[in-house]
């Protein structure tokens, strides 16, 4: 199904037969991917007076109760207030969920013990283009990414004048295949986060970030409307579902 949709100024066509899931499912599984430092997340069925409430154990409904840390556990969105004292909600924050967007690749620069995201690699990537949202898939991409542990393993992150060019470039929505845009370990200065956020002046409120995606090779480089699906969470952050069309030339 052919869509023409109005975005801003321009008219674009999408095919919305299409659509391309860059989330990560979560599971209840010790497989399923994990960061900072928790347990796996539970899907269990609830126990009331003392039985089991599943239909493979008798009862009439499967009624299973749900336990995980959105930051940790899978595909997110965050706002933020997950970095300030003050907590504004996602739900509130996130009112509008198609966006153009860019998908880049980017190889990650090795820098002393660390492997980096520059501003020079997002500048080449990203050019003269506008974009509201931009999709970073990092090198290399395996399947893997579905499943990693990523606790104590010191993931790529982005340098803050990578952020800070976001910034400037008037990007509002930010998503990375990564478990945060900051360092592991970097004494809590999350200077990513602040810089995409600016926390040191205005506070970009409306501005998102998305961790933990997974973008297919299978996906192109180039254009696509993003639709950017959150849980309706009074919380900094919640489990989130993007989902890209291409733009039809």
């Amino acid at each position: 199904m052919i869509a023409t949709i109005q975005y801003n100024s321009r008219k674009l066509k999408i095919d919305l037969s299409q659509p391309l899931d860059i989330s990560i499912p979560l599971t209840g599984k010790s497989t399923n991917v994990n960061a900072w430092y928790l347990d796996p997340p539970k899907i269990e069925p609830e126990i009331i007076d003392g039985e089991n409430i599943s239909v493979a154990n008798g009862a009439v409904v499967n009624f299973n109760t749900i336990t995980f840390n959105p930051h940790a556990h899978g595909t997110h969105t965050e706002t933020v207030g997950h970095i300030t004292e003050k907590v504004y909600s996602i739900n509130k924050h996130l009112k509008q969920f198609f966006f153009l967007a860019e998908v880049i690749t980017v190889a990650p620069e090795k820098l002393g013990e660390d492997y980096v995201i520059s501003k020079k690699q997002l500048q080449f990537a990203i050019g003269n283009k506008k974009r509201k949202a931009i999709v970073i898939r990092t090198m290399p991409n395996t399947r893997d990414k579905l499943s990693r542990q990523y606790s104590n393993t010191n993931p790529t992150y982005l340098q803050e004048d990578a952020a800070e060019y976001l910034k400037t470039k008037g990007v509002d929505h930010l998503l990375i295949d990564l478990p945060s845009v900051d360092k592991e370990s970097d004494r809590g200065e999350l200077l990513a986060h602040n810089a995409f956020w600016n926390t040191s002046g205005k506070l970009r409120l409306d501005a998102t970030i998305t961790e933990f995606i997974y973008v297919s090779n299978k996906i192109e480089d180039g254009c696509y409307m993003l639709n950017l699906q959150i849980a309706p969470f009074e919380n900094d952050a919640s489990p989130s579902k993007p989902i890209l069309y291409k733009v039809i030339d």
